[in-house]
């Protein structure tokens, strides 16, 4: 859509403003940031409303803009928001608390991010469906139990503790380590079925009875490795947006509440952030929410998601801003992390 520079200032300007007070915007406020007259602003806004850009809730009432207008804005007339220092420093410090621990990194993250925008956020654990095993290491916790942990190439690291009926010493856990390593490394996770670990209890021959706990436990936590979790925070902070009175929360809370469908809405393109505005999600309980969208990477291989969700009167810049440090700073973190097993 071809709009002349004045109409596409106006846009912004009633964007902006908008955003900032709630209050659909008047025609004298924007002649006043732009320098001409209140007539000439209101002609431009009743052909901006009549291209479907911008909405008139009443008639007497200024203009707000529509869901049209905010993609406009989004794709190409908004300006970068650079995050502030302070910011950052309180992210960062966030992270790093829990940067040996993938899930609680992430966690950390979606926190963060809740607290910075004051919005809704979510965050997608590393999907092991197509990772292969980089280790497989044991922990003995007491007497006659273990903990077997599964680190995977997409920067995952699950555990399952073990129980067996006889009492466990290092080198029994160390034969544990070399045999299941020689046969697992390097190995995709989608892989290790019951039918593998029968066959591979049979190559072990006499040591299979050993190690029978120990490779039930493999299997469940390359389960767990395949599975994406799904981290929440600051969902209350949309009841203070009058965009979700009169059950609008509800709504959106109750589609929060079914996991397995929100993380297919945050598998979106990797590389940049993108922003699902209104009816794009094709979510019903989303039609007046925005979804704002940062895919993290291990080891340059798309992982994850990093997303905020609010009302599409949102400052888009900022959290732009926000979810492009963050998902850089998570996919460093991980990857090292990754590196580092």
């Amino acid at each position: 859509m071809e709009l002349s520079a004045r109409k596409e200032k106006i846009l912004a300007a009633v964007v902006d403003a908008y955003v900032a007070t709630g209050e659909p915007v008047g025609s004298k406020g924007i002649a006043a940031q732009l320098g001409v007259s209140s007539a000439t602003i209101r002609n431009e806004m009743a052909e901006l409303s009549l291209l479907g850009l911008l909405e008139q809730p009443h008639t007497s009432a200024g203009r707000v803009p529509s869901q049209r207008g905010y993609r406009l804005y989004v794709d190409h007339l908004m300006e970068p928001a650079p995050m502030p220092v302070q910011e950052k420093r309180l992210m960062d410090s966030m992270l790093m608390t829990n940067v040996g621990d993938p899930e609680r990194l992430l966690l950390s993250a979606t926190q963060a991010l809740a607290g910075v925008t004051k919005f809704a956020a979510v965050s997608t654990t590393p999907s092991g469906g197509t990772a292969y095993i980089r280790a497989v290491q044991f922990v003995q916790t007491s007497r006659r139990t273990a903990m077997v942990l599964l680190m995977s190439s997409a920067g995952t690291m699950k555990n399952r503790v073990f129980h067996c009926d006889f009492d466990l010493n290092p080198e029994m856990l160390r034969v544990f380590f070399r045999l299941l390593n020689e046969k697992l490394v390097n190995k995709p996770v989608a892989d290790i079925t019951p039918a593998f670990i029968q066959s591979l209890a049979v190559s072990f021959g006499d040591m299979s009875m050993l190690m029978s706990s120990a490779l039930m436990a493999v299997l469940d936590v390359a389960r767990d490795t395949r599975e994406t979790n799904v981290f929440q925070s600051g969902q209350m902070n949309l009841l203070f947006y009058p965009e979700y009175e009169r059950g609008a929360a509800r709504r959106v809370m109750d589609f929060l509440e079914r996991p397995r469908e929100l993380a297919d809405l945050l598998v979106q393109e990797p590389g940049s952030v993108r922003a699902l505005i209104g009816q794009e999600s094709r979510v019903p309980e989303l039609a007046g929410s925005s979804v704002v969208v940062a895919r993290y990477a291990v080891g340059g291989q798309d992982a994850g998601a990093l997303a905020v969700i609010g009302p599409t009167r949102m400052n888009y810049p900022r959290v732009i801003s926000h979810l492009s440090y963050l998902s850089q700073s998570v996919s460093q973190l991980l990857t090292v992390l990754m590196w580092e097993e």
